[in-house]
């Protein structure tokens, strides 16, 4: 018997376990990491003042930050590809009335299973202008993000990358940056959001499957979607288990269940940008 479990993708019962088991071990390999005498981020300054991502991609730790920027910087609102020279490569999106004077809101968002950098944007790009957000949507190096078929890695160093690319280029409030995702993406954004809660000020879930961080620090609120009928990732299995690990971790958690299937109704996602941009967090 099959059943869907990400968008685009059939796996067998037997798959699922063994995906619960490997994210279990990635959670155990994440705690012995940061119990070590050389905690990943701690170690690694290059002389021009920027991190190396080497070996750190492995423990699911971006080290880009935002940097102040000149404030005579010159940047065009549109879309555009990152052109970080590869097949798999991303998009951004600087929103009319960006100004190099203020500092942005900005959102990582990351598509689901199958999907690519215009399906990871979709959800928040017709509401961008209005809230004066900047979106970055990077591509998986595969069919979905590399904690959910070996573990942290090349995505990790990719998203660093364009992240690092970005904020060399754009004014960026380092108080409003959310990493968000749907379905695979959630999953991901949720696991990878926990292990770098000291960069990411907000996540957002919408549909998520699980989460597996490889450390968590910070205590970043978290907003949760997921439609009661939804069939691909049920509720009762996923998020309803997620949303009370959560609280019982500390976290404040902004949940939000709706009558529908697998998607980001736009009601939704406007909460969701509200939530980020004008609460500051507040569950």
């Amino acid at each position: 018997m099959e059943e869907h479990l990400t968008d685009g993708q059939k796996v067998s019962r037997r798959d699922l376990l063994k995906l619960a088991g490997k994210a279990a071990g990635v959670v155990s390999a994440g705690i012995l990491a940061a119990c070590g005498k050389n905690p990943v981020g701690g170690t690694g300054e290059t002389s021009g003042g920027r991190q190396e991502i080497g070996s750190a991609a492995g423990q699911g730790r971006l080290l880009a930050r935002p940097a102040p920027r000149a404030s005579g910087t010159t940047v065009e609102t549109a879309l555009r590809p990152l052109g970080l020279g590869s097949d798999r490569d991303g998009l951004l999106y600087v929103p009319a009335g960006y100004r190099a004077t203020g500092k942005a809101p900005l959102a990582l968002t990351l598509h689901g299973s199958g999907g690519d950098a215009r399906s990871g944007i979709s959800h928040f790009l017709d509401l961008a202008d209005e809230f004066g957000l900047v979106l970055l949507s990077p591509e998986s190096r595969g069919r979905t993000w590399d904690v959910l078929v070996g573990g942290y890695g090349p995505d990790v160093a990719f998203i660093n990358r364009a992240l690092e690319q970005t904020f060399d280029h754009l004014s960026v409030d380092p108080g409003r940056l959310a990493i968000t995702g749907f379905s695979d993406g959630a999953s991901y954004a949720l696991s990878l959001g926990l292990t770098n809660g000291d960069l990411f000020s907000h996540l957002i879930a919408f549909s998520a499957g699980f989460m597996a961080p490889a450390a968590r620090r910070g205590r970043p609120p978290i907003f949760v979607s997921h439609g009661t009928r939804d069939k691909v990732l049920p509720i009762e299995a996923t998020s309803r288990r997620i949303v009370p690990r959560l609280r019982r971790m500390g976290y404040g958690v902004r949940y939000r269940e709706f009558d529908g299937l697998h998607a980001v109704p736009k009601p939704v996602a406007r909460e969701a940008l509200e939530w980020f941009t004008t609460d500051r967090g507040t569950p």
